[in-house]
């Protein structure tokens, strides 16, 4: 039987509910500063919050989520940091294997891995094929991750294709640049993302998916972020109307001789 994921209260399904959402996790130092702690034990903090994001966005029925977990730029922070974080992403692992595993989650992950040091590589990978198969939701962790750098190997590679022979030049269009990330061939596209600790910045994530994304920044800082935070904004989101840079129906049918540049591309939520 699977294990069991804890529900504490009864979970409110929005009508319109994104498939795939992407969460920036920030706050975790600024949390343990207000509480007077080291900076460590607000990542120890944050790494709770995951799991109940986790079990939140499993229960509800979200079909891919998505967690900044590490950016190319934290590479540059403080050794004995980098070495903490590295630590709790192992024992996350190790720990976690068993409930995604039980519970028919998918884990991937997108952004440079090989820089990961083995002990985290290692039970990564295993953790990866042993859930290849899962189809009940995939958790997609964003490490040693950065958008630009994303975009800076995508166009690598088309440069490396047309210069081959195997494209021309001409065929270089938005269509092929986005086949070339990673997030494209393993991930729906991005629906929702959510920003914590009151920042309003992108913050080099996902800065080509979140071309259409819808926005939310949640004021709680992300080792507070809970299922009600998440619901917050799962319920913000259906009440929006997504346009993909066109009108609404109505006012189309009001404007009939402009068709625009091109088709709406609706997708589900």
């Amino acid at each position: 039987m699977p294990a069991e994921l804890p529900v504490n209260s009864p979970i409110s399904l929005p009508v319109n509910l994104p498939r795939h959402v992407g969460i920036i996790m920030d706050g975790n130092g600024r949390w343990a500063r207000q509480q007077g702690l080291p900076r460590e034990v607000g990542h120890e903090h944050g790494a709770d919050a995951v799991r109940r994001v986790v079990r939140a966005a499993r229960a509800i029925g979200i079909e891919a989520l998505t967690l900044f977990a590490f950016s190319s730029q934290n590479w540059d922070r403080p050794p004995q940091e980098v070495f903490h974080l590295m630590a709790l992403l192992n024992r996350y692992l190790l720990e976690e294997r068993s409930e995604i595993l039980d519970n028919g989650i998918r884990l991937i992950t997108v952004g440079d891995t090989e820089r990961l040091p083995g002990y985290v590589r290692d039970p990564m990978r295993e953790l990866i094929a042993a859930s290849a198969h899962h189809t009940d939701m995939t958790l997609c962790l964003a490490l040693s991750y950065g958008g630009r750098e994303m975009i800076t190997e995508a166009a690598r590679r088309l440069c490396r294709a047309v210069a081959a022979g195997k494209l021309r030049p001409e065929d270089v269009d938005a269509r092929a640049f986005e086949a070339q990330l990673d997030s494209s061939r393993l991930l729906p596209p991005l629906d929702l993302l959510i920003r914590t600790s009151g920042e309003h910045r992108i913050s080099n994530f996902f800065l080509w998916e979140v071309a259409y994304a819808e926005l939310f920044f949640s004021e709680a800082m992300w080792p507070d972020f809970a299922r009600e935070h998440l619901q917050a904004a799962l319920d913000d989101y259906a009440r929006r109307e997504r346009r993909f840079g066109t009108v609404p129906d109505a006012e189309a049918a009001e404007e009939p001789g402009y068709p625009g540049l091109f088709p709406p591309q609706r997708g589900k939520g």
